[in-house]
C-alpha cells in the first residue's frame, strides 16, 4: 500500500475544465479538418503536448524539477523504431512497448534521485540523461549519429485496420493517444493520489508528519511521468518515422521545460498551450531564423520569467478567477 493516512478527498471536475476540454478537441479538430493545417505538423504538436503534460505532472504537481527528461522521450523513441524496424510490431505494440522501458527507466533513475531534492534532484537527473545519451551515441543497435529509422516497406497498420501511412489516420491515431494520456493525468491530479502530491509539493514535512511515505508517492509519480513521456516519445518515431540523438540529447529537456514554463506550470491545459506556441514558432522560424531558433527561445522564457510568470493559461486562470 502507498499510503497509511487519512484518506483524502478526491475533487469533483469542475464545470469549466468541461468546457476547456471541449475547446482543445474542437480545435484540434478544427485545425485537422476546416482550417486544413497540415496533419504531421498537428500530430507533431500533440506529440510534444503529452510530452509536456507528462513533464508537467512532476514539476507542477509534485515540485520535483527534472533536467533529464529527454531520458524517456529518447529512450523511447529508440525502443519503438527498434522494434518496428528490427522486430516488426505493430505501431500499437511498438508504443506500449516503448512505454514500458520509459517507465523502467524511470524506475531506476527515480530510484536514485528522489533521495535528493532541488537542485541536487535536478543534477541527478540531467547525470542520467546524459548517460543515456551517450549510450544512444555508441551503441550500435541504436544507429550512432544515424539513429533510427522506420523501414519504408514496413506495414503502418495499428490495430489492424488503421492506414498510418494515410496523414488524416495519423492525426486521429495520435490525437486518440493524445486524450487517452490527458484523461490519465488529469484523473491522477484530481485523485486522493493526485491531493497527496500537492500536498507533498506545498508542504513536504506536514506530509510526512501526516503519516504519508512522501518518497513513494515521489517514486510512483516519477514513474507514471516517465512512462507518458515515453508514450509520447514512442508515438512521435510513427509521426517523423525515426528516432534520433537530437530526442535524447539534453536540449530537449530544456524544450519540455520551456513548453510548461510558457503554457503555466501546475496547470492541467499550460503545457498543452505552450507546447502548440513552441512548436510552431519552431516550425515557422526554422528556415527563416536559422540557428537564431535558439536565441528567440531563450528570449521568450526571460520574458515569461519576468513578465509572465504564471504562463498563457496560468493568466488566464488568473483573469476568470478560476484554475485550468
Amino acid at each position: 500500500m502507498i499510503a497509511q493516512a487519512p484518506a483524502i478527498a478526491a475533487i469533483g471536475t469542475p464545470r469549466h475544465h468541461y468546457v476547456a476540454f471541449a475547446v482543445m478537441v474542437a480545435l484540434a479538430v478544427l485545425a485537422q479538418g476546416p482550417l486544413g493545417i497540415y496533419p504531421v505538423f498537428l500530430a507533431k504538436v500533440l506529440c510534444f503536448a503529452l510530452f509536456a503534460l507528462a513533464f508537467n505532472l512532476l514539476i507542477g504537481y509534485v515540485g520535483l524539477l527534472s533536467f533529464g527528461h529527454a531520458a524517456f522521450w529518447g529512450s523511447a523513441a529508440y525502443a519503438s523504431a527498434h522494434a518496428a524496424a528490427k522486430w516488426g510490431l505493430p505501431p500499437e505494440l511498438c508504443i506500449l512497448f516503448a512505454a514500458f522501458v520509459a517507465a523502467a527507466l524511470g524506475a531506476v533513475i527515480g530510484g536514485f534521485a528522489i533521495r535528493r531534492q532541488g537542485i541536487y534532484f535536478a543534477m541527478i537527473t540531467l547525470a542520467f540523461a546524459q548517460m543515456i545519451f551517450f549510450i544512444a551515441l555508441q551503441a550500435k543497435f541504436t544507429g550512432g549519429e544515424d539513429g533510427l529509422q522506420i523501414p519504408t516497406n514496413y506495414r503502418r497498420v495499428a490495430f489492424g485496420f488503421l492506414n498510418l501511412r494515410d496523414n488524416a489516420t495519423l492525426f486521429w491515431f495520435v490525437l486518440g493517444i493524445f486524450l487517452i494520456g490527458f484523461l490519465v493525468i488529469y484523473r491522477v491530479i484530481h485523485s486522493p493520489f493526485g491531493q497527496v502530491l500537492k500536498a507533498i509539493r506545498e508542504n513536504q514535512p506536514r506530509a510526512i508528519s501526516l503519516g504519508y511515505h512522501v518518497d513513494r508517492y515521489k517514486l510512483v509519480a516519477f514513474v507514471l511521468s516517465a512512462a507518458l513521456a515515453g508514450l509520447a516519445g514512442g508515438t512521435k518515431v510513427f509521426v517523423t518515422g525515426s528516432a534520433a540523438l537530437t530526442d535524447v540529447n539534453w536540449p530537449m529537456s530544456g524544450e519540455v521545460v520551456l513548453m510548461a514554463l510558457l503554457g503555466g506550470m501546475g496547470t492541467i491545459f499550460g503545457p498543452v498551450a505552450g507546447a502548440v506556441v513552441l512548436i510552431t514558432i519552431e516550425e515557422f522560424l526554422a528556415e527563416r531564423a536559422g540557428a537564431w531558433v535558439s536565441v528567440i527561445q531563450g528570449g521568450i522564457f526571460v520574458l515569461c520569467v519576468l513578465a509572465f510568470r504564471r504562463g498563457i493559461v496560468g493568466e488566464l486562470a488568473r483573469l476568470i478567477k478560476k484554475p485550468l
